[in-house]
């Protein structure tokens, strides 16, 4: 019998993130003081980064990071590979080279067989086998729903490092994927994405963001971050903030996975996405030409392995454009620019 995974879980992929709201609710208390006391902690909690920085010597530092979350496919080999890909994706993030992982596994052995985690945990080295990593530990329980993901640890030069809140005004600003993977793992779950449409999906589900490591060399690069449950809306949001920033994009400009809007048709929208968009949209200008029904599905459309979101300094772009197309990126074209502070995060124009 063929075992969907979508049906043995309540959320999937990064879309099973707590809200933004809630979240801050949570780690209101430990925010204060989380860093001060520890020099060697170069980016903590504090900044909301993509991971935890800790200084080694002078040059050197660990990345740490851990994303798990429920099946956002029905193949348990993908779904392997997208919970690695998206954890890896934290410490490329940082600009940083993963060394290994540990792996997180929850499992409902009362209703999926321990051969299918077998194929989780096949598609997860394969997906670490391509960042040049391997799978040292981890860690397993029988779980009510079944969940996956990583612990990553990485290195970096310290001179090297990127972080989210370091935009600079004058930078533009750079997304690596096409939003809408949301709607089209929604669209799975239902029953209704093609098998064309299914491949295209787990592709760039599996794609892993080599390129972040490269990037972080750069020095125009000011500031990056991967976009992913909190979608475009949110993960820019987050950017402009730390940075004391507006974002002024062109929604043309912004790269939308084509097929995701004959999904929007036939209402196929994650339970995540008006969260997402009711903890940003104050934040959000929409020029009134655009489309708003549409732009609230797709600006905050909870992303799993989602793109880079890269500011980098007009007189670098050009050798970024340069790596990226070397990675077989094809979205290098700027979508907007860091402009100084307005009383909106994020100004969007056609």
């Amino acid at each position: 019998m063929e075992i969907k995974l979508t049906q043995h879980s309540k959320g999937g992929g990064c879309g099973c993130k707590i809200s933004p709201a809630i979240l801050s609710e949570i780690l209101a208390a430990h925010n204060v003081g989380a860093k001060s006391n520890i020099p060697q902690l170069l980016v903590g909690n504090d900044s909301r980064d993509d991971a935890a920085v800790y200084q080694l010597d002078e040059k050197t530092a660990m990345i740490s990071t851990t994303d798990f979350f429920m099946p956002i496919v029905d193949d348990a080999f993908s779904f392997g590979q997208i919970a690695a890909a998206n954890a890896i994706s934290d410490v490329y993030a940082m600009g940083g080279k993963p060394i290994f992982a540990l792996a997180v596994l929850g499992w409902p052995l009362a209703t999926l067989p321990a051969s299918v985690a077998a194929q989780v945990m096949e598609g997860a080295r394969k997906t670490c086998a391509d960042a040049g990593i391997v799978i040292a530990g981890g860690h397993s329980i029988d779980s009510q729903d079944p969940i996956f993901g990583l612990v990553v640890n990485g290195i970096i030069d310290i001179e090297n490092l990127k972080r989210n809140d370091t935009a600079k005004e004058g930078d533009v600003l750079i997304i690596t994927k096409p939003l809408g993977v949301g709607i089209l793992a929604t669209s799975q779950k239902r029953g209704i994405l093609t098998e064309t449409d299914l491949a295209l999906l787990v592709k760039q589900l599996t794609t892993i963001n080599k390129a972040g490591e490269a990037l972080g060399k750069i020095k125009g690069v000011h500031a990056m971050t991967d976009v992913t449950g909190f979608g475009l809306a949110g993960h820019l949001t987050e950017m402009m903030e730390g940075s004391n920033l507006t974002a002024k994009l062109s929604y043309a400009k912004i790269p939308i996975i084509a097929e995701a809007r004959n999904y929007i048709t036939q209402k196929a929208i994650p339970g995540a996405t008006a969260r997402n968009w009711n903890a940003t949209c104050e934040g959000i200008l929409l020029d009134e030409s655009i489309d708003e029904k549409e732009a609230s599905l797709i600006l905050p459309d909870p992303q799993t392995n989602g793109g880079l979101l890269i500011a980098v300094d007009p007189n670098a772009l050009s050798e970024v454009q340069a790596i990226l197309t070397a990675a077989g990126i094809v979205y290098t074209t700027p979508m907007g620019v860091c402009e100084s502070a307005s009383n909106k995060r994020i100004v969007i124009t056609p």
